[in-house]
């Protein structure tokens, strides 16, 4: 394998509605980005990917974005973002945008031109005539379902068509047998690239090609997914986006991939489409039905036997437990009454397992799930629809409807970025946009920077132990057979051995592996050498 920067660095990704606001307004800003820099340069980020930035009414909070060359008033000015480039590349920071091309905002000028059925940009968008039903109602022109509740199609009065939104009406879907679209989508890549991105992350970008817009096999969720999931259709237009684009600039993407097995990755990632992509196997081992409006109880065992399953079919693989769409991984994987060992285990499997390290903000002073008190506090549109669709359809009381939502509302991951133990952790002077988790004072980064036992230092020295010792980051890797709850991995190249134990279990498991050597980093202050056995989360990475 050809190694570049990517397989090296570890990234980090930045929410910028909640990471730092420098102006007070309640708000995170790029201002508030390049002040920080100093700190994840401290923490030893390469790499950050930033969710988006640009224009955006939003209703989904910037994935529905009505200018693509223009930063949000919010976060700045497009000149603040020059001077935040600038700023990353002193600091020798590689900085990723996000990508959202499968759809636009209802509010991006063409998608307004486009109700005209004469206007240039009408086909621009998917509009189809809908359906009567026998008793004269108008019914869509498809079974599908939106991914945040109700019918993927909404009315137009203006032309009496019905446009296409896989998520909010306010959303609607590209039209990519359009090849005006795609000229457009090269237009947009090239302007940031131009301003020295590094690349992209593409935002649910299996979903971008819709082969026809027949009924789909009616299913509990996604129905209608089979004509747009994962089609050829797809991979043409990202082969031809990599051709034009991404190759002549040398830029590197990662794909947010929805419902793709082993195979189906590697057929994104065989050299002339995506760099890589996410897999989110394991970030649903604890859902029920693959649902995570259901909880199940978490078993360490699916998630060491899904990080194996992914590093030894795929050639290289993110690794992350976070972001923005997904709760706090300390409150899931983890164990909150044991904060610290746990957070590390989770941590060392990150910093230590062959593949691109991603770790989002907060993760690194171990950020916890929210106590929200109701729906009242939630800001996320997925969540307020499957609330209200909870109550509406299946006439669920309001407290279970509460609780099913408090399972996976995506604002866990979403509150302000916690710095310090003032008011509103240091992130605002004023009342945020989104409450603050009522925990700051105890878990921020200011306590945590004065402490050599914190979770935030054990990420520094893991991150610092990763760059001091390439073998962990491009070495070859073999699993070694233990306790299914346990990862028992060598890293290895012609210079170097390392070995890592990592209990990912609350309880104590015995193990078999020599474990004789020098032990370079441990979690437990008190670990003793040789052991024949990990206590909770115990972890020891050994040079053989």
């Amino acid at each position: 394998m050809q190694y570049k920067w990517w397989h090296e660095r570890v990234f980090y990704q930045i929410y910028p509605r909640s990471f730092a606001d420098s102006n007070n307004d309640g708000v995170g800003d790029i201002q508030g980005i390049i002040a920080k820099l100093p700190y994840l340069k401290s923490l030893g980020i390469g790499a950050l990917w930033i969710s988006p930035l640009y224009k955006s009414p939003n209703y989904d909070y910037g994935y529905d974005i009505s200018d693509y060359y223009s930063i949000h008033e919010d976060f700045g000015t497009l000149e603040d973002f020059k001077l935040l480039m600038e700023k990353a590349q002193e600091a020798d920071i590689k900085i990723v945008m996000d990508l959202v091309i499968n759809h636009t905002s209802f509010k991006h000028p063409r998608f307004l031109q486009s109700i005209d059925p004469l206007s240039p940009f009408h086909d621009h968008y998917i509009w189809a005539q809908g359906k009567v039903d026998k008793k004269g109602r108008r019914l869509p022109p498809n079974n599908w379902d939106s991914m945040f509740t109700g019918p993927a199609w909404s009315y137009e009065s203006k032309n009496d068509l019905w446009y296409l939104h896989l998520f909010t009406p306010e959303q609607p879907d590209l039209n990519y047998h359009n090849p005006a679209v795609l000229e457009e989508v090269k237009n947009i890549m090239r302007f940031w690239l131009d301003l020295g991105v590094a690349g992209f992350r593409c935002d649910v970008i299996n979903f971008i090609y819709k082969s026809s817009l027949d009924d789909g096999q009616k299913a509990v969720y996604k129905t209608g997914k089979e004509h747009y999931l994962s089609q050829e259709g797809a991979h043409q237009i990202l082969e031809e986006l990599h051709r034009d684009v991404l190759e002549p600039y040398d830029a590197y993407t990662v794909g947010e991939t929805s419902d793709v097995d082993l195979e189906n990755a590697k057929t994104f990632t065989k050299g002339n489409e995506l760099t890589m992509v996410f897999p989110f196997e394991h970030t649903s081992v604890d859902y029920r039905f693959n649902l995570a409006i259901f909880k199940r109880k978490y078993k360490p065992a699916r998630m060491v036997a899904s990080f194996k399953k992914w590093i030894l079919n795929v050639d290289w693989n993110p690794l992350f437990l976070e972001n923005h769409d997904i709760p706090r991984s300390l409150s899931r994987f983890g164990d909150e009454s044991n904060p610290f060992v746990s957070a590390t285990a989770l941590a060392s499997a990150l910093l230590t397992l062959k593949g691109t390290p991603y770790l989002y903000q907060g993760q690194e002073i171990g950020m916890t799930n929210v106590d929200f008190k109701g729906i009242d506090e939630i800001k996320d549109v997925s969540s307020i629809n499957i609330y209200e669709m909870l109550q509406k359809t299946y006439h669920l009381p309001k407290r279970l409807a509460w609780r099913f939502v408090n399972n996976f509302t995506r604002d866990h991951a979403r509150t302000p970025m916690q710095w310090d133990d003032n008011v509103y952790a240091g992130f605002s002077e004023v009342k945020p946009w989104l409450r603050v988790n009522s925990n700051y004072k105890s878990i921020n980064v200011k306590h945590q920077s004065e402490s050599p036992h914190s979770i935030l230092s054990h990420y520094q020295k893991l991150i610092a132990l990763r760059k001091a010792h390439k073998v962990l980051a491009l070495g070859e890797i073999k699993f070694l057979k233990e306790n299914k709850n346990i990862f028992v991995f060598e890293r290895s190249n012609q210079r170097e051995k390392i070995l890592v134990l990592i209990n990912m279990d609350k309880r104590s498991h015995r193990v078999k592996t020599d474990m004789d050597g020098e032990v370079l980093y441990a979690n437990y202050i008190d670990f003793k050498d040789h052991q024949k056995h990990l206590r909770p989360y115990e972890v020891q990475i050994i040079k053989k």
